[in-house]
């Protein structure tokens, strides 16, 4: 399936937003309560997205006009050296069809990702296993979820040249 790639424009927010919480809903029920994504969901609305794509390299991924995954890359805080990955999200209908693997793919082509020594996601528990597929890993020190329900992975590149 060819999809199209772009840059969040102000626009995709409330198609970005809906995306997540029906993918939150849908996807991350096995690991969640309701009432824990129901909490979630309240900060993760337009102003959040808008606010995101100000610091980040935030891409939109579509099939034909409709918003069928999103992610984002970023620095970790203030690092130029360290870059964070952010806002992964597939709708449910389009899951497991390889847009997560071209999300990643593409984050991973971005200058954020190329210029970093480490790269770190902070992880939904029923993503970890995806993430583990591109080569990030439970940070040491990480026994499960911290108290926002995020389990912290990174991935240090053996290519980086400072």
């Amino acid at each position: 399936m060819e999809y199209i790639i772009s840059l969040f424009n102000n626009e995709d927010a409330t198609e970005i937003k809906q995306l997540i919480h029906r993918a939150m809903l849908e996807t991350n029920i096995q690991d969640y309560s309701l009432e824990s994504l129901q909490e979630d969901m309240k900060a993760i609305d337009e102003e959040m997205l808008i606010e995101r794509a100000s610091f980040t390299h935030f891409y939109v991924f579509r099939d034909e006009d409709k918003i069928v995954g999103t992610g984002a890359i970023g620095p970790y805080w203030d690092s130029l050296i360290e870059s964070s990955l952010f806002t992964i999200f597939v709708l449910p209908d389009y899951q497991g069809k390889g847009l997560g693997r071209l999300i990643i793919e593409t984050l991973e082509k971005d200058e954020f990702f190329k210029r970093a020594s480490r790269v770190e996601v902070p992880a939904s528990i029923t993503a970890v296993d995806f993430y583990k597929k591109f080569g990030y890993e439970v940070k040491p020190g990480v026994t499960g979820p911290d108290e926002e329900g995020i389990i912290r992975m990174e991935k240090f590149k053996e290519n980086y040249l400072g």
